[in-house]
Order: structure tokens, then C-alpha cells, then sequence
């Protein structure tokens, strides 16, 4: 994530959002959306951020208004545009010095060779409908990117913690608490963090063996097997394991759940009162220092830090 590229945004008065809804109105994906931005530019004033919605209809036909920040939304249920007006919406989105998708916004994107090269979080229930094109995408298993100009999220909940995060960024930190506070939401979850239930779904029938050694590391994170008991109770050779999990997640199997044993502690030290050695304990960690150390190396600061930050808030 590189939040830095949106920092000269912060600066423009009034800074102009424009959401494509291409979807249902009361779908998760917009709903999730729509409402913080909407909260946070009634927080703001006209005056510093406005937030407009148009049709994708509209948005092509309306080829004079400027938008700093350009969003093509749709849930990943929504049926594919037509190639000729999904080329249209790519042309109109490209001239916004930032922009992006949400959801099946994401793939039409993709599709249509607008993500070449670009980190690109994309839900995986649509990564079969995904052509040639969006192929040369660097899909990510997480929740969603900031990749220089280019934003993606998957879309469904996720969309609360992506327009909360824009929010911070782009308005700073006491609109985003202004914000929380009145959407009754206590943490906000990084783009670190992967589509692990969407993960299940996308690979249940396809990749039977990868989703059980995948709830198998889910379901003992205070003792931890190793990669040989797993590949051995999900029926895979570890070589298969390996392979399965770098052609699908981009990791090792080690890497992978390390990273889930990782974020379990810092959910932990987060929303609740164990003590840090405790939560060390509860994810797999004898060792305090491997705890901190490992903990430090993944998200850049120590295990007294993240529950400091918490006691901060």
C-alpha cells in the first residue's frame, strides 16, 4: 500500500470523489462504500470534499465535469458490462488523475487491460472470469491495494474498511475516528489482511486440498503443525503442498501460516485484554522474542506498540 500518492489529493479544495455506481443501490458492496465517504464529506463541508454518484451512463455522457478520484462499483454478482461500454467507462475513468474499482468493478477493469502490472485485489469468487487480459494483473489475495494511481477492493464488507481507510488518508484521522464513531465501527482492517472466508469459497471445489490445509492451519493456531503434517492430513505430497500454495496464494506454507498465526495475535492484542505473552502463547509463540521479532519483521512494529496504539485510541 503506498498512501503517500493520495497525499497530494489532501491538498485540493474541494477534493472531487466521483462513485460509478454499476450495480444494485442497497448491494453490501455500495452500501459499505458510499456511506463513510457521504458521512466523512458532511463532516468535511461542500467546501474541502464533495461526493458524487452517477450511473455509468452518466459518467461516459458527462465527458466536461473533472473528478480528482474516479470508483467503478458493482457487487461481484452483477452480470458483465458490454465490451463497448466497459471501453467507454475505462476512457472516462483513465482521465482522473486516480482511480479504480470495487468488486466486479475490479474485473471489468482487469478485463479490459486497464491493470497490467498493477497490485490488484480482486474478489475471488470472480477470479474465473477473469480473461487473458486481466491475467497480466498481479492478483492479490488481499482486501484491498493502493498500487500508484490505481485502488481495487474486493468489495462485500471489506468495502467499510477500504472507504474508512480513504477517509484517514484523504481527510485524516479525526474525520475517519468522527467516522467510526458513527457507524459503530472499533477497528478498521488493513489491506494486509486476506479474503480468508472468500479464499474458502473460491477454492472449495476447485482446490479441495489447498482449502483443507488451509482450515487445517485455521484450526491450530496455539500448536502449530508442520508443513509435513499438513500436506499429510490434507493427502498432498509436501512438494504438491509447496506448489499449490505458490501457484494460488503466492507464498510457501510455512510463510502463509506464520502470516495467519501473526494476524490472530495482533486481532488479539486489538480487541481484547490477554496479556502479550498470553497472546504470544494463544498463537503458536513459546518464545517471546521469536514472538516480537517475527511480529516486528510483518507489520513494522513490536507486540508493546500494537497494544499501546490500541490504549492510544
Amino acid at each position: 500500500m503506498q498512501p503517500v500518492d493520495l497525499s497530494r489529493l489532501a491538498q485540493e479544495r474541494p477534493l472531487r470523489v466521483l462513485l460509478v455506481n454499476a450495480g444494485e443501490p442497497d448491494a453490501l458492496t455500495w452500501s459499505a462504500l458510499v456511506q463513510p465517504l457521504r458521512l466523512a464529506a458532511k463532516a468535511m463541508g461542500p467546501e474541502r470534499l464533495h461526493v458524487d454518484v452517477r450511473s455509468p451512463d452518466k459518467f461516459v455522457g458527462d465527458a466536461q465535469r473533472h473528478w480528482h478520484l474516479v470508483l467503478l462499483v458493482a457487487d461481484e454478482s452483477e452480470a458483465a458490462l458490454k465490451p463497448a461500454n466497459c471501453r467507454a467507462l475505462v476512457e472516462r475513468c483513465r482521465a482522473a488523475p486516480f482511480w479504480g474499482g470495487v468488486g466486479a468493478g475490479v474485473l471489468w477493469l482487469a478485463d479490459a487491460g486497464a491493470l497490467h502490472g498493477v497490485r490488484t485485489a480482486l474478489p475471488w469468487a470472480l477470479y474465473p472470469d477473469a480473461n487473458a487480459l486481466a491475467e497480466q494483473a498481479l492478483f492479490t489475495p488481499h482486501l484491498y491495494e493502493f498500487d500508484a494511481n490505481r485502488l481495487t477492493c474486493c468489495g462485500g464488507a471489506a468495502s467499510l474498511d477500504f472507504a474508512l481507510t480513504l477517509v484517514e488518508l484523504l481527510c485524516g484521522a479525526a474525520v475517519q475516528a468522527e467516522v467510526k464513531e458513527s457507524l459503530c465501527v472499533d477497528r478498521v482492517r488493513g489491506p494486509d489482511e486476506r479474503q480468508r472466508v472468500a479464499l474458502q469459497a473460491r477454492f472449495g471445489a476447485l482446490q479441495p486440498k489447498l482449502t483443507e490445509a488451509v482450515a487445517l492451519m485455521e484450526a491450530n493456531i496455539e500448536e502449530p503443525l508442520s508443513t509435513d503434517e499438513i500436506a499429510q492430513l490434507a493427502g498432498v505430497s509436501r512438494r504438491q503442498l509447496e506448489r499449490l500454495f505458490k501457484q494460488y496464494l503466492g507464498s510457501l506454507p510455512s510463510r502463509y501460516y506464520l502470516e495467519l498465526r501473526l494476524k490472530r495475535a495482533r486481532q488479539l492484542l486489538l480487541d481484547t485484554n490477554h496479556s502479550i505473552v498470553q497472546v504470544g502463547l494463544m498463537c503458536g509463540f513459546s518464545s517471546g522474542s521469536h514472538f516480537s521479532t517475527a511480529f516486528g519483521a510483518l507489520f513494522g512494529n513490536t507486540p508493546r506498540e500494537e497494544r499501546q496504539r490500541k490504549l492510544g485510541q
